[in-house]
């Protein structure tokens, strides 16, 4: 991208109003900033829709809910709201951000009388990974955090705090030459990957981690059900590491990495398949309005 995000043109919906895109601003004591009590959603508009906005509008104020605050608006007004600024920046094919946060009221960890604040933003963002690379197989290192026990962290949540941990493993590993890393959990299980949840193919079925101590993914929940529209067993079990010798396929899933072949977890090799290449068919049809695809 040629600009800096705060420099793009456009305009961002900012507390129920729109305003120009370098005017989207907050202040520097904002509690959302200095102790993480920060929710988002990433998106995405397909052709002018927005893929299952409103199952995101609603994990948004969940997760605000975790957190401990409610955001001033209903998952509708979200919705809507989302689509008037895609309309707005005339975009089609376009990342989507709703995100909500404490203000700047009071300064500490206790905020309760903080106003709440929420922002969406659109803009053009092209495939997450290398299109050449999403086929082939991107390669994962293994990163040196763990995702952490769900009675330490509110692992259920879309919430800013949680990504710091993927934000340094990510970090780490593109300074290696990979393009992800794959996080295990506390307990030393397969979780998922920085910002992608993580599927394996053996005998014509998937087995993929318990989404319990991570984000079960709006995109996660879609490949699985596609894979069993076809009649593909997925299977939900812990999954440990000495496993991934015995898995051929594997793949990545997310509404920015959408459905990505992997081709080498740190020393695991795998070998991009049909089965991979049917999911990421069968999901780019999903993804497009019905109606639309037909007449493309």
């Amino acid at each position: 991208m040629d600009k800096p995000y705060d420099r793009l043109d456009g305009v961002i919906w900012y507390d129920g109003k729109l305003v120009p895109w370098t005017e989207a601003n907050l202040h520097v004591l904002s509690h959302g900033l200095h102790y993480a009590s920060c929710v988002f959603e990433g998106e995405r508009a397909y052709a002018g829709d927005i893929f299952k906005c409103s199952q995101h509008s609603e994990r948004l104020r969940r997760s605000a809910q975790t957190l401990d605050f409610e955001i001033p608006y209903s998952a509708a007004e979200i919705d809507a709201a989302k689509r008037l600024v895609l309309e707005k920046n005339g975009q089609k094919d376009a990342y989507v951000r709703p995100i909500a946060w404490r203000g700047s009221e009071q300064m500490g960890v206790s905020a309760q009388s903080n106003k709440i604040h929420l922002a969406i933003a659109t803009w053009q963002w092209p495939s997450y990974f290398d299109p050449a690379q999403r086929l082939k197989g991107i390669r994962l290192d293994l990163a040196d955090y763990r995702r952490p026990d769900p009675a330490t962290a509110p692992t259920q949540a879309k919430a800013a705090g949680l990504y710091m941990i993927c934000t340094i493993s990510k970090h780490r590993a593109e300074r290696k030459g990979y393009a992800d890393a794959m996080m295990l959990d506390w307990e030393g299980r397969v979780a998922e990957c920085t910002g992608a949840n993580i599927f394996f193919v053996k005998d014509g079925k998937i087995h993929t981690p318990i989404a319990d101590c991570f984000l079960d993914g709006i995109t996660r929940r879609t490949v699985i059900e596609l894979a069993r529209r076809r009649g593909i067993e997925v299977i939900e079990r812990r999954l440990m590491p000495d496993e991934l010798a015995g898995f051929p396929e594997c793949f990545i899933t997310g509404s920015a990495a959408e459905v990505t072949a992997v081709s080498e977890i740190a020393h695991w090799r795998f070998t991009p398949g049909l089965l991979s290449k049917q999911l990421m068919d069968d999901y780019s049809a999903e993804v497009q309005p019905k109606g639309k695809a037909a007449a493309a």
